[in-house]
């Protein structure tokens, strides 16, 4: 298997700049892979569009260590709504770095404590090749960032009570992309609260 990295900038944009000699070997030995346009800085929003694209380049996810609202869930997310495999490592329930990883355990993620559980459980899907929703691949073309209007019109929109996902794109009249990007904002925020049948809410 190739190697590659995901950038959450531009595809020419080194991050952290210490990384150029591994930039440079992936160049010539595997690919640099970004949605973003040439030259685009990375920027902290940017940073759950990109963990999208690695869960999608993934076999799978290992979750070690997460606590209740880490950005890792939201990668392990991208990787259940991708069909991908979804491991965790598990921890005492009396530590908060590990509500999460508990959780996915308790949600049906692969309990994994060493590196043969993971491998074990990927050989048989070596073979088969990668799929991503038609959804995604076919009708949702890479978000823009949105504009300020947008993000106040959206969260405009959202309150205590949980509302559903094609409501907001409804109501906002913007795109599921622009609509997705800042829900994501206000997840990895610790602001935004998701219900069972695509519902979401402010916390």
């Amino acid at each position: 298997m190739g190697r590659n990295r995901s950038g959450a900038g531009g595809a020419d944009v080194v991050y952290p700049a210490e990384n150029r000699g591994l930039y440079d070997a992936l160049t010539r030995q595997g690919a640099i892979v970004a949605e973003l346009p040439l030259g685009t800085e990375p920027q902290a929003r940017h940073f759950p569009r990109r963990n999208r694209i690695i869960s999608g380049m993934a076999l799978g996810v290992v979750v070690v260590e997460a606590a209740a609202r880490s950005g890792s869930l939201i990668t392990a997310r991208f990787a259940l709504e991708q069909g991908r495999e979804v491991f965790a490592v598990p921890g005492s329930p009396l530590d908060p770095r590990a509500a999460g990883t508990n959780d996915l355990i308790k949600q049906g993620a692969t309990l994994v404590t060493e590196a043969s559980d993971v491998i074990h459980a990927v050989e048989p899907i070596m073979a088969r090749p990668l799929s991503i929703p038609l959804e995604e691949s076919d009708s949702d073309p890479p978000a823009p960032d949105p504009e300020a209007d947008d993000r106040a019109r959206i969260t405009g929109l959202l309150g205590p009570s949980p509302v559903s996902i094609d409501d907001l794109i409804r109501l906002s009249e913007t795109t599921p992309s622009v609509v997705r990007t800042v829900l994501l904002e206000l997840e990895l925020a610790g602001k935004l609260e998701r219900h069972g049948g695509g519902l979401v809410s402010l916390t």
